[in-house]
């Protein structure tokens, strides 16, 4: 089941039998999820289980539900303004779904890193980064090894093994609650409680919603942590990074006939990024949220004078791609009559530039744009000790 056909499922826009009788089936087991992540968090807060702690500060990033909220650019700010403020990161992750490499014939594979550290190490040259399952450990050997002083903790909200200083929890403007449900019956990784545990909380691509929907998610902040302050942001598209490492300015796609792909946790928000650069949001078919009414729009929404048609293909979140991928995505390429091939750089990052036989292909460059609560954030970044 694909992400489009799951969220259908969940959300209970699939109101056939087999659909109810499966969500049925998915609310008894989210219950004993539920059961699970109580226990656990109680076995924390009461010292039951131990919470190591490193000889530097601890900046986690984190979402309250699954599915991407945009840490990885996050995450790029806060190293380059630690670097700015005279500190020297590093980034700690564990690894989901790295690439696997031999060093030498005959010897075992190992792991060599995932997507977001193949962006990272992009965007961030020269930050020391490692992953691996025992981030105790990870963070030790970055504080002794690499001599950092700050360390950025990816994905780190649920991990509670490792003392944090600064706990700052994204949440995505475009599926902010999970549809109301822990796991599996819906995308919450713990009950919206949880949220009073952080310290920051930043809403991402806050550009891409309504101003109602933007209110309906303040009223239900303030009624889970008793205040609705947060940080809200937007990933803004800069520019387009071609192959051979050449880049184009966004308004080389309009009026141009576009081909797409993605394999992030939450597509709808490249959707959004390639649809707000091109006006095609009326062209597209698949992953489509609930229509706004007309009089309400998107904040910040550029306009642009020329659309573009766009053909879209989906992939599973890390979808490691071979070179049947490439071929086959060359070849619909071509077959759409495209002109250019846009995907997110997580993706770009993954594919064999020596296989693509389509049209030019470029990653959208995106970065943080801050639309409220920036000082609130580089505050608490400066209270650290």
């Amino acid at each position: 089941m694909d992400g489009s056909a799951l969220h259908d499922l969940l959300s209970g826009r699939r109101r056939d039998l087999f659909s109810s009788v499966l969500r049925s089936g998915l609310w008894c087991l989210s219950g004993g999820y539920f059961l699970a992540m109580i226990l656990r968090n109680a076995a924390y807060n009461r010292n039951w289980l131990r919470i190591h702690r490193v000889t530097v500060p601890v900046i986690s990033l984190g979402n309250i539900t699954t599915g991407g909220t945009g840490k990885t650019p996050m995450a790029a700010w806060i190293s380059h303004r630690l670097q700015a403020t005279r500190h020297s990161p590093g980034l700690l992750s564990r690894g989901y779904r790295s690439f696997r490499t031999k060093v030498a014939e005959g010897c075992p594979e190992i792991p060599s890193g995932n997507d977001e550290k193949l962006v990272l190490d992009r965007l961030c040259p020269g930050v020391p980064h490692l992953q691996q399952r025992d981030r105790v450990s990870a963070a030790k050997r970055l504080v002794d090894e690499h001599g950092c002083d700050r360390l950025v903790l990816d994905d780190g909200f649920q991990h509670r093994q490792l003392h944090r200083d600064l706990d700052i929890v994204l949440v995505d403007a475009l599926q902010p609650w999970g549809f109301g449900s822990l796991l599996p019956c819906g995308l919450l990784r713990e009950p919206l409680a949880a949220l009073r545990r952080a310290d920051v909380i930043v809403l991402t691509r806050a550009d891409q919603i309504t101003s109602n929907q933007r209110g309906a998610f303040l009223q239900q902040l303030a009624k889970v942590r008793g205040t609705d302050e947060c940080v809200e942001v937007a990933f803004t598209a800069r520019s387009l990074i071609g192959l051979s490492g050449d880049t184009l300015p966004l308004s080389a796609i309009r009026g141009r006939r576009v081909f797409a792909f993605c394999g992030v946790g939450n597509p709808q928000g490249f959707i959004g990024t390639v649809s707000a650069l091109s006006e095609a949001s009326d062209l597209l078919s698949r992953s489509s949220s609930p229509e706004d009414p007309a009089e309400e729009r998107p904040r910040n929404r550029p306009d642009q004078e020329s659309p573009v048609n766009l053909t879209l293909e989906l992939f599973p979140d890390h979808h490691h791609y071979d070179l049947r991928d490439i071929q086959r995505l060359s070849e619909s390429a071509n077959a759409a009559r495209s002109e250019i091939v846009l995907t997110t750089l997580k993706d770009f990052v993954k594919l064999q530039s020596n296989a693509w036989n389509g049209p030019p292909l470029y990653a959208v460059d995106v970065a943080v744009e801050f639309l409220s609560g920036r000082e609130l954030l580089e505050i608490r970044l400066q209270e650290l000790t």
